[in-house]
């Protein structure tokens, strides 16, 4: 039997009694990812991420496979559809190259939407550099959120191939493992891709938070030479609001004016030595 079901007919009544058994089994003991190699079948359950972007982009897939049968579960509907009219143009085919052409077709645009989302990582950068943007760190975050499933996905790929092609139970020959092992070096390449992006996100980030800190650095310094300029004054002001009975200075006529002609030196004198120094 080579089939595509819905992951929710994996219980399905079609099925040979012995197959729900083994499902039913695994299902009990197992939720998430696995790959488990028995004498004479396979069993493989894990999540397939989903190009669309709308909706949960992670999706079940499960893969029973024998000497005699080839039954695949499909959580996501667009896919199942896909691979329905995969299975039904190449009936005539064995088990194992109908396997080996579903995944060929699982990953077959994957280079194609990782370059469109190194695209708009590099667009995103671009655009922060001429116009600063407030969700800019957002879209980063987006971005390593969407890597990470993606990191994800593909190590569960990498596990599952590793499986294949140590072939415990022989249900592979050589020019099968051959073309195994071809699929599985495609999934390393989109595996290394995807590395590569999230240290080029990571940077960014990095990059962002340094910009952030020189700015921060920046507001800082300015605060500090206003209040490095207005020091004297607040001591002077201080030493004269003390009114000390012989401070001859309060009962001249002139106090004031010539109080506030030394403050204004004092800040003029201040700005043109700090203007030398190029603190600011």
């Amino acid at each position: 039997m080579k089939k595509i079901f819905k992951y929710e007919k994996i219980q399905d009544s079609s099925l040979p009694a012995y197959i729900r058994s083994i499902l039913s089994k695994h299902l009990t003991k197992h939720s998430a990812f696995v790959f488990e190699s028995y004498d004479s079948f396979i069993l493989i359950n894990f999540q397939s991420y989903s190009l669309k972007p709308k909706g949960n982009q992670l999706k079940k897939i499960f893969i029973f496979l024998d000497n005699d049968n080839l039954l695949i579960f499909i959580e996501n509907s667009h896919l199942y559809k896909q691979f329905t009219q995969l299975f039904n143009d190449n009936q005539k085919k064995d088990d194992i190259e109908l396997l080996r052409l579903f995944f060929i077709n699982l990953i077959a645009n994957d280079m194609e939407y990782i370059d469109k989302i190194e695209e708009s990582i590099t667009d995103t950068e671009d655009h922060a550099l001429q116009n600063k943007t407030n969700d800019y760190l957002d879209q980063i975050i987006k971005f390593r959120k969407q890597l990470l499933h993606l990191k994800h996905y593909y190590n569960q790929l990498q596990v599952i191939f590793d499986g294949f092609l140590e072939n415990e139970n022989k249900l592979f020959d050589s020019e099968s493992l051959r073309k195994l092992t071809i699929i599985h070096n495609r999934i390393d390449h989109l595996q290394l891709s995807v590395s590569s992006l999230r240290d080029y996100v990571t940077q960014m980030r990095e990059a962002y938070q340094s910009q952030i800190d020189i700015e921060q650095n920046h507001i800082m310094k300015v605060f500090t030479l206003i209040t490095a300029i207005f020091l004297p004054l607040t001591l002077m002001v201080g030493w004269y609001g003390m009114n000390f009975k012989h401070m001859y200075e309060l009962n001249s006529p002139y106090s004031y004016p010539i109080f506030i002609l030394i403050s204004i030196l004092v800040c003029i004198s201040l700005v043109i030595y700090f203007k030398k120094k190029h603190w600011f």
